[in-house]
């Protein structure tokens, strides 16, 4: 994994000791900061009290007898096991993280400031239930009551940071809510690195870098929103604009374009009882994203996945119902670039031939060690100019200036008031696949495919809130200073795509395109590679299913993309001016080339971490993309290079979509060369700079190649990450204590379009940044149905035995059983228990 990803809470240390014990030293040193898992508490704001049970890798079971003290409680045991990842999560929604940074996480407090979610933030509270935000205001009263007894005994990163986090307030449970669906905004990204790479490469030319789909045409209609703009050098800021996003990116809640779900029906399973799968794919992080959680009250049985800091279980079994989410790579935002001008003080933007006020509203950023600064944000009447709060300074307090050029508006469909709050709460205690249906047609606010069912029947339904475009389909950055591209209003609701209990007998979704061209609504134009969903359709089609088969998938390493890529080497024509090209090349090069293609030709597509022909076919896919773009897009260190790079990991890529087809793409001449190359003569290159690449990294004698030497998988803890934006005085504290915070290298195998899906950045490097960062699986036919296994460990706290004790589980797929069923409660959860009474 890249050293240079970060979660939030890696950026919650600004100073650390240099201590250079051991580990026992320093678990030692912090001990008293981890919750105790047994005795009795007594704990201010309980009805009637809880008991915490955890199992073998300390998931908790919470048992109580209302459902008050099991919200309450659901947030004594999140603070406890992830308070630092709360924390910085909140303070990354707010834009505060200089607070406890100091300047170098400005940047991205100025961009959060921009997107404003705390808008959306009270927006979403807003139009909550008044149950819904009772349940809010109890578990903001667990977590302060955890933050309370603990005050004084916070986990090493806060700890060492000298920073003191307010208490919870219910709102900020939303705020959470709103930073993962501004997470989901995976066009963002994409439209930032189209301006950057159209400097590089021009106008013309950017169809060919954002392919939609293998069977979509190449988006020219688009591009030529941006004809006749002239963008080399127009944009205020964009470098730092694209790197602040970065960095937004980074954090993992940005632009994550991967996820399964499938629901088999009961036809189709080996027990005529429904199945249901789903692992959601993150950065690889220390800790995971998810905790698990179990609850026993009398009106709420839930098991599964949580956000330590969100009231839900968002993923999960409650007994009658399970239901599972991926991304539906939905396009819920826009860039319009508008032209500005300052005039005796003021900025002005172009609207429909006018020149209109820009409006203003000040923030205050404090930012740690320096003092305070003010500035202003400019909106138009599409949103918040970006680029109106960043930039490169000599110094905080300078301003930044746009006399010229454009700006960036970022317009997004989050200010608006829905109970969808309301509608996960509902669709937890759902009792049926149909109770589940009509919870999930209620869910406006952010973009999935939720799968669900129950023992007899399956169902599907995307969620979110999908503008309508007069023009364009939002895939670039659009002119704002006309309404052309305006959007007009949101699609109905019952136009989103739904099943239920299709004939196939199965429904599933892997962020591919799940409706045919032409539908009668626009999702998204940054649908992520197919082959993940063609071998689920593959191995579902395959036979009956049950729990063993599920995790098999779950843990799947073969890429379907291999066998596109062979019929692609014999397809006619290609063939012989393959092998014409081949012939052309000096000796050395031509016997590299032939061998690498025979060895590629005879592939399995299984991507194991010990297969010595996956490390190669690997090496050829690196090699393709940098043979192939790296002439137009360079140097490798160049921000347009970079933002290729980053696109490939979002959704289905340039690099894919030149080695299938686009023969007669202008990417295939080497501009350094005299000569015109063609696509075979790019191919024959990087076959033989495969072979080289390979014996450079692996030795010469293939024998001793394997993929997981090239691959692996590192969890870097959020502390470690957080290096890039701390003083040379502070990174050299955290090295001391590396071996403490984080853990690996283990061997990988699989990558993007493997259900197991271990994703690196294709041209870049082999680190693996994304993971299945959890796995559920539900087989209605068994007598305890529910399983599930973590990436990670159940506490963010280094000092826990449960901070990294998942990480063997997750490798080796040993899924934890959640029993619903009092007889089997003891079997997994033990007899120790953690008693809470209510205190005075």
């Amino acid at each position: 994994m890249q050293s240079r990803v970060f979660r939030p809470t890696a950026i919650l240390i600004s100073a650390v000791l240099a201590l250079s014990g051991c580990q026992s030293f320093l678990s030692s040193r912090y001990a008293d900061s981890v919750p105790p898992e047994q005795g009795i508490v007594a704990v201010k704001g309980l009805a009637k009290g809880a008991v915490v049970r955890r199992n073998a890798l300390g998931m908790p079971l919470i048992e109580t007898s209302t459902l008050h003290d099991a919200i309450f409680t659901l947030g004594y045991v999140h603070a406890g096991d992830r308070l630092s990842q709360m924390v910085g999560m909140r303070l990354l929604a707010e834009g505060r993280l200089s607070e406890m940074v100091g300047p170098g996480a400005l940047e991205v407090d100025r961009l959060m400031r921009a997107a404003n979610l705390r808008q959306s933030a009270e927006q979403l509270y807003k139009g909550a239930s008044p149950r819904l935000k009772k349940i809010f205001e109890v578990y903001a009263r667990g977590v302060n009551a955890y933050m309370f007894r603990f005050r004084d005994k916070l986990p090493m990163d806060l700890a060492e940071s000298g920073y003191r986090p307010a208490y919870w307030k219910a709102e900020d449970s939303a705020l959470l809510f709103s930073l993962i669906n501004f997470g989901l905004s995976v066009n963002l990204q994409e439209e930032i690195a189209a301006l950057v790479m159209a400097q590089k490469v021009g106008n013309e030319n950017l169809a060919w870098l954002l392919p939609t789909y293998p069977d979509e045409p190449l988006p020219f209609a688009e591009a030529d929103k941006l004809k006749g703009l002239s963008l080399s050098g127009q944009i205020s800021e964009l470098t730092a604009i694209d790197s602040a996003i970065q960095q937004v990116a980074d954090t993992r809640l940005l632009s994550v374009a991967a996820s399964n779900n499938w629901a088999v029906s009961p036809q189709k399973t080996r027990s005529a009882k429904s199945l249901l799968a789903n692992d959601t794919h993150l950065p690889l992080s220390l800790p995971s994203m998810w905790s698990f959680v179990q609850i026993r009250a009398p009106k709420y049985q839930v098991a599964g996945v949580s956000i330590a800091g969100v009231p839900a279980v968002v993923a999960g079994f409650n007994g009658k119902v399970a239901w599972g989410m991926t991304m539906v790579m939905g396009d819920n935002q826009d860039i319009f670039l508008e032209k500005i001008k300052r005039q005796n003080g003021q900025l002005y933007y172009l609207a429909e031939g006018k020149w209109q006020p820009a409006k203003q509203r000040q923030e205050t950023f404090f930012i740690k060690g320096q003092s305070p600064v003010r500035e202003t944000i400019f909106e138009t009447r599409h949103g918040p100019l970006l680029n109106s709060v960043l930039g490169e300074r000599k110094h905080p307090l300078q301003p930044i200036q746009i006399s010229s050029g454009y700006g960036l508006a970022l317009q997004t469909a989050q200010l608006e008031s829905d109970q969808s709050l309301d509608a996960f709460f509902d669709l937890s205690r759902a009792q049926s696949a149909e109770q589940a249906s009509t919870a999930t047609r209620e869910i406006r606010a952010i973009p999935l495919n939720i799968v669900f069912a129950d023992a007899e029947h399956i169902g599907w339904q995307v969620t979110g809130r999908f503008p309508n475009r007069r023009a364009g389909v939002g895939l670039m950055p659009s002119p704002g200073w006309s309404s052309e591209y305006d959007w007009d209003g949101y699609a109905e609701p019952m136009l989103h795509p739904y099943d239920q209990d299709p004939q196939q007998g199965w429904i599933a979704t892997a962020n591919n395109r799940t409706v045919p061209r032409g539908y009668g609504m626009q999702l998204s134009n940054s649908w992520h590679y197919p082959e993940r969903a063609e071998r689920i359709a593959q191995l579902l089609n395959s036979g009956k299913q049950d729990l063993r088969s599920t995790k098999a998938m779950q843990y799947d390493q073969t890429t379907l993309f291999a066998g596109k890529l062979q019929s692609m080497f014999e397809a006619p024509g290609m063939a012989e001016q393959l092998a014409q090209a081949i012939k052309a090349m000096p000796p050395a090069d031509a016997a590299n080339a032939r061998n690498t293609l025979k060895r590629l030709m005879a592939f399995d597509g299984k991507l194991a971490a010990n297969s010595a022909d996956a490390a190669l076919y690997s090496a050829f896919l690196h090699e393709s993309a940098r043979q192939t773009f790296l002439d137009e897009l360079g140097p490798d260190t160049s921000a347009a290079w970079k933002a290729l790079v980053e696109t490939a990991g979002i959704s289905y890529s340039a690099q894919a979509d030149h080695l299938l087809g686009r023969d007669d793409s202008p990417f295939w001449d080497d501009i350094n060369t005299p000569q015109k190359e063609t696509k075979a003569m790019i191919l024959a290159r990087s076959l033989s700079a495969a072979a080289s690449f390979t014996q450079a990294k692996l030795g010469s004698d293939p024998a001793g190649w394997q993929w997981g030497k090239l691959h692996s998988y590192n969890w870097i803890s959020d502390s470690s990450k957080a290096a890039p934006m701390l003083s040379a005085s502070q990174r050299a504290s955290l090295s001391t204590i590396g071996s403490y915070l984080d853990r690996g290298p283990y061997p990988a195998g699989g990558d993007h379009s493997t259900l197991n899906v271990s994703a690196y950045h294709w041209g870049q490097d082999f680190d693996t940044w994304l993971i299945p960062a959890m796995r559920i699986a539900v087989d209605f036919g068994l007598d305890e149905p529910f399983y599930g296994v973590n990436s990670s460990g159940q506490s963010g706290n280094p000092a826990s035995d449960h901070y990294a004790d998942g990480i063997d589980a997750w490798l080796k797929g040993q899924y934890m059983s959640f029993p619903f069923k009092s007889q089997n409660i003891d079997k997994v959860y033990g007899n120790k228990r953690l008693l809470l009474t209510p205190g005075k």
